[in-house]
């Protein structure tokens, strides 16, 4: 009888997953154990024993899953900051600093995938079109806390300049994914003090004074190079 309750118990938690979790899964999988796309969406749908417009139901392509995916990655890490009670309170360096933090400790139980997402990357200025919804959603989280910080005075509010910000923040964040997916440190340690070091830098750029942390990082990436 045992027995049998698992194997009910265990037909009734696979029912309960939602067919885009599903999909987005299996999709996931599928790049893990082949290293490229399925050849197509019929031949997928068909593995996965769904109709092809079952499929389309959900996603209008497969960079559509993977567009999710990495939304599902940065929806994951705000959701751990906005719990933390404490967030609300950090100045905007610090938050900052939490989110690349908690960011990269949420992306290593997914390395394989952006591993293999950033294979053939070698910068990211020119967004890819799986990290689009990402990038957007990113410079929106990064607005508002820089938007913050002018209004506390931390960031100096230069006309015309403090609207690049958020993209040089996106170019900083290209910068540390492509840092992380060469880092064989222990524990990535090395990713967490670029982390650091370069926001140290971002924050002393466009508040008050840079030389210091400057010289302390420009130091860093040279005796420390990730090879």
């Amino acid at each position: 009888m045992q027995t049998t309750k698992r194997k009910s118990t265990k037909k009734s938690e696979a029912a309960v997953v939602a067919p885009e979790t599903r999909i987005l899964l299996a999709y996931m999988n599928h790049l893990l154990l082949h290293g490229k796309r399925p050849d197509s969406v019929f031949k997928f749908a068909l593995d996965l024993g769904i109709k092809e417009d079952d499929f389309y139901n959900y996603y209008a392509s497969f960079e559509a899953i993977e567009r999710q995916v990495w939304k599902g990655f940065l929806d994951k890490t705000m959701l751990r900051l906005n719990a933390d009670e404490s967030f609300a309170g950090f100045t905007s360096r610090e938050k900052i600093l939490a989110f690349y933090y908690t960011f990269f400790e949420d992306l290593k139980s997914s390395r394989s995938f952006v591993l293999l997402q950033l294979e053939n990357q070698k910068r990211l200025e020119l967004t890819p079109g799986f990290l689009k919804d990402f990038k957007v959603q990113f410079e929106q989280f990064v607005t508002n806390i820089l938007n913050g910080g002018i209004e506390s005075s931390e960031i100096a509010k230069r006309p015309y300049i403090d609207e690049r910000y958020p993209s040089l923040f996106w170019m900083h964040l290209g910068f540390l994914l492509m840092f992380w997916r060469d880092d064989s440190s222990m524990g990535f340690e090395k990713t967490d003090a670029a982390i650091e070091k370069s926001v140290n830098v971002a924050f002393d750029l466009i508040g008050h004074g840079a030389v210091d942390s400057v010289v302390d990082f420009a130091k860093f990436m040279y005796q420390t190079r990730v090879k």
